[in-house]
């Protein structure tokens, strides 16, 4: 039995986002993208994830791993929305390639932010996800 990893869970959050109607992001936005009203977007931020033991026998077959939305537009409004769509899309059980997962758990989150660093400003809603897995 092969290690799991994160980026298949990765993946399946992407899936799921973009099946939502999302533009979602790896590691940070390109630098010549910026949110427009019609386009704002969601930038995944995961952490590495760790295998954990599933027995006993200390197997290391289970996964756990966390990952950040956090959700971009020109207003705060749009931000919410963005974020809101996101949890909805995240509230199915996710398809994870030779693996059965549980629904992402909601961990917490971040008051919406406005960033006057960018042009334009723009607004920001942070989330978190705990996301698990074992062998199918």
């Amino acid at each position: 039995m092969t290690t799991p990893t994160v980026l298949p869970h990765v993946d399946a959050v992407t899936a799921a986002l973009e099946g939502a109607g999302l533009t979602v992001y790896l590691g940070g936005a390109p630098q010549d993208v910026s949110p427009t009203d019609s386009e704002p977007f969601v930038v995944l931020y995961p952490e590495p994830g760790r295998p954990q033991a599933a027995s006993l026998a200390d197997d290391r077959t289970a996964f756990s791993a966390v990952v950040q939305l956090t959700c971009v537009a020109l207003r705060a409004d749009q931000a919410l929305w963005v974020s809101d769509r996101s949890a909805a899309a995240l509230s199915t059980v996710l398809a994870v390639a030779g693996r059965v997962s549980w629904k992402p758990e909601s961990l917490d989150g971040q008051p919406v932010k406005r960033d006057d660093d960018v042009t334009p400003p723009c607004y920001y809603a942070v989330s978190r996800w705990r996301l698990r897995s074992i062998p199918q």
